[in-house]
């Protein structure tokens, strides 16, 4: 193999693995991944799967509640609706962080949902952000979320993102 040719190969192997580790980065620094890929949120390893109040973070995240926590708003979804009431234990009590803004136990918790299942009503993306559930037993985050939308909406899953149900608030 020539000298020139070697220097080639190197040089497009060099940019091959440049452009996958892009690819990589981006795709571990956003919420949520493209068509095609994982569901909506993932733990990342270095992420504690117990929960822990966290410091302030640069991932962009929700800093104050949502309307949700403010007024009640009607179901714009046509999705199955839930009382909060009904709701699991846990994820009243994480209804009630949101209404206050938090701290919120989860390093994740409070970050931009990007609804790429396409299950909730589409909306601009910074929209939604969602909220971890604690699953008594779970070592990670578990499946169940809370998903709190800036016109007041908000919906919980126990599945991990493969349906939801709006909350309807208890008055």
């Amino acid at each position: 193999m020539s000298p020139a040719l070697r220097r080639l190969l190197v040089a497009a192997a060099v940019l091959t693995v440049a452009v996958a580790a892009s690819f990589l980065l981006r795709a571990a620094g956003d919420t949520t991944a493209g068509a095609g890929a994982a569901p909506s949120s993932a733990a990342s390893p270095s992420q504690s799967a117990s929960p822990a109040v966290r410091p302030s973070s640069p991932t962009p995240q929700r800093t104050t509640p949502p309307a949700a926590a403010r007024s009640a708003v009607a179901n714009p979804s046509g999705l199955a609706e839930v009382r909060a009431s009904q709701l699991p234990r846990e994820a009243r009590d994480t209804l009630a962080l949101i209404a206050k803004g938090g701290p919120y136990p989860y390093e994740r918790d409070g970050v931009v949902f990007g609804n790429f299942e396409g299950i909730l009503p589409s909306r601009q993306r910074g929209y939604y952000h969602e909220y971890t559930v604690p699953t008594p037993g779970e070592a990670d985050r578990g499946a169940r979320r809370i998903v709190a939308g800036d016109g007041g909406d908000t919906y919980y899953t126990d599945d991990h993102y493969e349906s939801f149900r709006f909350i309807l608030e208890d008055r």
